[in-house]
């Protein structure tokens, strides 16, 4: 029994910033921004919310998927920009949506997280804990931007992406390959509030988002086409098998690397960063849900869906539509 995407669902906030007007923000160019990245426009939050986001994208997945909310037995959402420290996310979604027989809690794999999410609802599923999986990538990274530095703010986008899994003996996943290496959190990372208390007082401020953008470059490109094919390894599969690699979308440049990597054409691996930008969990079920929406994804293709990020973190899943 696999776990097998039956319905997919995103939102974007309604604000769209192009690159013009972050070059009233900062020193940067649309030329200099869509040279380096391939990022021409991000969507920015206003009234929106990770969690308002992430409702409506879970409520177009249940839709595709043809359930409702009350069938959804685990719910994850995958974010690093909770509306609130505690309750999770999900638990908040939960309520929205009414997907009351559902357990539901948060995970923080930073771009990897729908990867993680994925990883965890197929074993569930798979030992027949869960039948029914909605899984959900949020965030308003946003908030977590520092608008004065034109090395990160030019880069990330707010936006939520849905999908439902089911089991099912024909198809889903096939094979997954996950990592993470501790050891290097410092070269992506935002800090969280300080401590601050009647023995230890702290003049510190919350943290914005701080990259080493060439390290997270050197860390993508050597990695990620590693583990897309120990993925396939697992699968059984040949890199010239798979119809559509779906990375997180987080420069251009990376995924064109990933696909020289793998001796596998460009158009194999579809993108939306010129629109989206880095979202984060958001990235990859953005895609894949744009993806399917256009009728893009036919039954019995075989798909990648990789991601890599803060953690650092990285993961593969090989799976069949």
């Amino acid at each position: 029994m696999n776990a097998k995407i039956i319905g997919t669902g995103c939102q974007l906030p309604a604000y769209a910033a192009d690159n013009h007007y972050l070059s009233t923000l900062v020193d940067t160019s649309d030329e200099w921004i869509t040279e380096r990245t391939g990022i021409r426009m991000r969507h920015l939050a206003q009234k929106e919310t990770t969690t308002s986001l992430a409702v409506d994208a879970a409520e177009k997945a249940l839709a595709s998927a043809g359930m409702q909310a009350a069938d959804i037995n685990l719910l994850i959402v995958a974010t690093i920009t909770a509306d609130t420290e505690t309750p999770s996310t999900a638990c908040r979604v939960q309520a929205e949506l009414g997907a009351v027989n559902a357990v539901a809690f948060d995970i923080n794999a930073a771009c990897s997280g729908f990867l993680y999410a994925v990883h965890i609802a197929d074993a569930f599923i798979k030992s027949g804990i869960y039948k029914n999986a909605l899984l959900i990538g949020a965030e308003t990274l946003s908030k977590l931007v520092d608008w004065t530095d034109r090395g990160t703010c030019v880069l990330f986008g707010d936006g939520a992406g849905a999908a439902v899994l089911t089991a099912s003996e024909q198809g889903g996943v096939l094979s997954q390959s996950v990592g993470s290496n501790g050891s290097k959190w410092e070269v992506l990372s935002c800090a969280a509030r300080p401590v601050k208390n009647p023995v230890c007082g702290s003049a510190e401020a919350p943290g914005y988002l701080r990259m080493d953008g060439q390290e997270v470059f050197k860390f993508a490109v050597k990695t990620v086409p590693l583990c897309i094919e120990d993925a396939l390894e697992k699968a059984g599969l040949k890199p010239e098998e798979i119809t559509y690699y779906l990375l997180h979308q987080a420069n251009k440049r990376i995924i064109q690397s990933v696909a020289k990597r793998l001796k596998q054409p460009e158009e194999r691996f579809p993108m939306n960063i010129d629109q989206c930008a880095n979202t984060s969990a958001a990235s990859l079920p953005i895609l894949l849900a744009q993806m399917d929406e256009e009728g893009r994804l036919r039954p019995g293709d075989k798909l990648v869906l990789s991601g890599f990020g803060a953690g650092l973190t990285w993961g593969a899943c090989v799976l069949e539509w």
